[in-house]
């Protein structure tokens, strides 16, 4: 499950993630913003690597993180470091989930350098391997951190998924998922990557399960791990339900 944190109070958001954790879902995820993506643009809003850390110690058994951290609002080396303080507060279940960044009014309000698309993915790249030397240089090092990369950019970000990443995150519908994958499986080729080593996790919108055959689609289309995205009042029933047919 995503929860969206905005136009919502912090209690809301840590009782829901709270709920999900005790439903049993396998991931708890927030997003990387500093303000609304819809609706009102002025309602309440949390910052995201604050929040993870209180669902570190909130959550005892799903994995979690952000889908996904924008690559361009903190520096590699201290993202690192956030991440790995976080992941010891979690006992080894926190995902680094990472995208290139585009929402443009974040990037203008606090007064980070928007750039094209084109630049945000290469900071992206140069990132990645300054992230993961961190890692490794920390004390104490991280427990288990995996990488997500989030995009469906087929020149760079598949790309990058196939040479840094242990899962990959899109959306649909089925069709795009399907054919997104068939590019990464194509990079894992060209770079000799294993495909079977990135897990395939696609982001619906609940609305999508009150289609009988969404989860089979997903399935079909390549997905291993479905991720349903809710806002407050954060309505647990379409998890309920995609729990029930995965356990079915």
């Amino acid at each position: 499950m995503q929860l969206h944190p905005q136009a919502c109070s912090v209690h809301q958001l840590r009782a829901a993630w709270r709920a999900a954790d005790e439903l049993g879902v396998d991931t708890i995820w927030l997003w990387d913003h500093f303000f609304p993506l819809y609706d009102n643009p002025d309602a309440a809003h949390y910052e995201c690597y604050t929040l993870l850390a209180a669902m570190a110690i909130d959550t005892q058994h799903a994995e979690f993180g952000a889908l996904v951290t924008c690559n361009s609002y903190r520096n590699p080396h201290l993202l690192a470091d956030m991440s790995r303080t976080i992941d010891h507060l979690g006992e080894g279940r926190f995902i680094l989930g990472l995208g290139s960044g585009w929402f443009a009014r974040d990037y203008d309000e606090y007064e980070y350098e928007f750039g094209t698309a084109r630049s945000r993915l290469a900071d992206l790249e140069s990132a990645l391997p300054k992230i993961l030397h961190r890692f490794d240089a920390l004390v104490p090092q991280p427990i288990s951190i995996p990488i997500l990369i989030g995009g469906n950019g087929e020149r760079v970000t598949l790309r990058l998924v196939a040479e840094h990443a242990d899962a990959w995150n899109t959306f649909g519908p089925p069709a795009n998922f399907a054919a997104k994958n068939a590019v990464l499986d194509s990079w894992c080729a060209k770079v000799g990557r294993d495909p079977a080593q990135i897990e395939r996790t696609v982001a619906i919108q609940p609305r999508e399960l009150d289609s009988e055959d969404c989860v089979e689609a997903y399935l079909d289309a390549g997905a291993q791990h479905i991720i349903v995205m809710a806002g407050a009042p954060y309505d647990l029933e379409p998890v309920e339900r995609l729990l029930d047919i995965a356990r079915a």
